[in-house]
């Protein structure tokens, strides 16, 4: 009897939990786990091997519920796949609690060194004139000390009150001026999806000038040197149809409004931008939302991507 016994254990085939384990699962202060992938699967099942404590109602409503990142970005997919080195972040229910109390903004990533948000329109990037309105930067400042109220957060960039999408944080100034000392060649992409009026014709091009600033906030565009600021921008016709098109926009130089006015001086203001030139508002906000940003982790020297998905709201506009 206790040789069967000891045979049937022999023969077990060790589960892959188990395997998950050994030295592959990191808890940090936050209680938000870690764990390191070692075999090629795809995020539910690995999920379930590895909580073990819960039904597999209560994991799916883990990744559901926004809990889950894959190497740093957010996903809810059963199937998206997981390779060997793959980091899979797991958010405690306290800290997807802290987060949810934020009003506007959802963090897409964060470390020791940054919080990449994703920024709704309407909200601002760092300061109002009225000090009970919120922004993103009061709310993550108030976000981090709620750890420890010695924590800051330091501007790195912005984004315009009603573009909505991808932006970062730094948590020191020493990162903070890693990032801004060095941005162009430390930032490799800046992507943004843009909703603009008619039925662009072009399926790709370049668009470059030079952009000054009136007295006011508006940017002005001249095709010839005139002691501006050199901009440049890149695009792709994504989808559209004979009042809108949907176009991807990449950003060589960074200059302030400088996708709005372009698009303007192509004749093709972004839906709901007034300021420059727009006869349509079909979202009631601008067009426009920041998809992507890739650069080199000013802590880790690693290029990283983080993403934030196209707005519904954009698509319907095109089908």
């Amino acid at each position: 009897m206790s040789k069967n016994r000891n045979n049937k254990h022999k023969n077990q085939p060790k589960k892959k939990s188990d395997v998950v384990r050994k030295g592959t699962k990191q808890v940090n202060k936050k209680g938000t786990t870690n764990y390191t992938v070692e075999e090629e699967t795809t995020l539910l099942p690995y999920l379930l091997t590895v909580i073990t404590n819960k039904s597999r109602n209560a994991v799916k409503s883990i990744l559901t519920r926004g809990q889950v990142s894959v190497n740093g970005e957010e996903t809810t997919k059963h199937n998206y796949p997981l390779k060997p080195g793959d980091t899979v972040n797991i958010m405690s229910n306290q800290e997807s609690k802290k987060r949810s109390e934020l009003m506007g903004v959802s963090i897409l990533h964060e470390d020791q060194d940054l919080i990449v948000i994703n920024k709704e329109a309407g909200m601002l990037s760092i300061s109002s004139d009225d000090p009970t309105e919120p922004t993103a930067y009061h709310q993550l400042s108030d976000y981090v000390k709620k750890e420890h109220p010695d924590n800051k957060i330091f501007v790195v960039h912005r984004l315009d009150r009603d573009t909505s999408g991808v932006m970062l944080y730094a948590k020191s100034e020493k990162i903070k001026e890693a990032l801004q000392k060095d941005w162009k060649n430390t930032v490799k992409e800046r992507i943004y999806t843009a909703l603009v009026e008619g039925d662009v014709k072009e399926e790709q091009g370049e668009y470059a000038s030079w952009l000054s600033e009136s007295k006011g906030i508006k940017m002005y565009s001249n095709l010839e040197d005139n002691g501006g600021k050199r901009a440049v921008t890149h695009f792709r016709k994504v989808l559209g149809n004979e009042n809108y098109s949907l176009l991807e926009v990449e950003l060589e130089t960074g200059r302030k409004h400088q996708i709005r006015v372009h698009l303007k001086e192509m004749g093709h203001p972004i839906a709901g931008d007034k300021m420059y030139g727009a006869e349509t508002n079909p979202l009631k906000r601008l067009g426009l939302h920041a998809t992507t940003l890739v650069l080199v982790h000013p802590g880790t020297n690693k290029l990283v991507r983080y993403t934030s998905e196209v707005p519904k709201s954009f698509l319907k506009r095109v089908k």
